[in-house]
């Protein structure tokens, strides 16, 4: 199975691409969409336009997106909720199964705690994806880690799903 997972920011989204055997996860690409410098209108394009041709290139199975994290600003919520919307909207005409994630879960999945700091997400992503050459940015890291959550919930899920029948 091919996942892509999304952070979603309405500066910076970070995309990472996986595939998972439900016990192996490697790694197949990761970036960062940087639309900072345009109009907020223009950014949200910017991030549909781009991950609907990523999708289109790598053609993932399923996507995982990190839910919207408020804090103190509600404002800053909205706008990653628009992002989150456009990063959504790509997927469409791929036809793939969309699945969310807390930033909690993700962590929790993928370091073991769920108040693990940036840092400690990307190296637990490099030593879980045995990734060595490629220097990552923290966005594409936690949209690995994104994409990690997901694989390690699938086998769950599908046992959930089979016990419910």
């Amino acid at each position: 199975m091919r996942i892509i997972g999304i952070d979603p920011g309405s500066i910076k989204t970070g995309y990472g691409i996986i595939d998972s055997n439900g016990s192996n996860n490697s790694y197949v690409a990761s970036g960062v969409i940087d639309a900072k410098k345009d109009s907020f209108n223009n950014r949200l394009k910017t991030i549909f336009e781009s991950l609907a041709e990523i999708i289109k290139e790598y053609k993932p199975d399923q996507m995982a997106i990190e839910t919207v994290f408020v804090h103190k600003n509600a404002s800053s919520a909205l706008k990653l909720g628009h992002a989150r919307a456009a990063a959504i909207c790509a997927s469409f005409e791929s036809n793939i199964n969309i699945f969310e994630y807390s930033p909690r879960e993700v962590k929790l999945s993928t370091v073991g705690t769920g108040k693990a700091e940036k840092e400690q997400v990307m190296e637990m992503v490099k030593l879980i994806l045995s990734i060595k050459q490629v220097k990552l940015k923290l966005d594409e890291s936690d949209a690995l880690a994104v994409g990690i959550c997901h694989a390690h919930s699938q086998p769950i899920k599908a046992k959930i799903e089979a016990s419910s029948k």
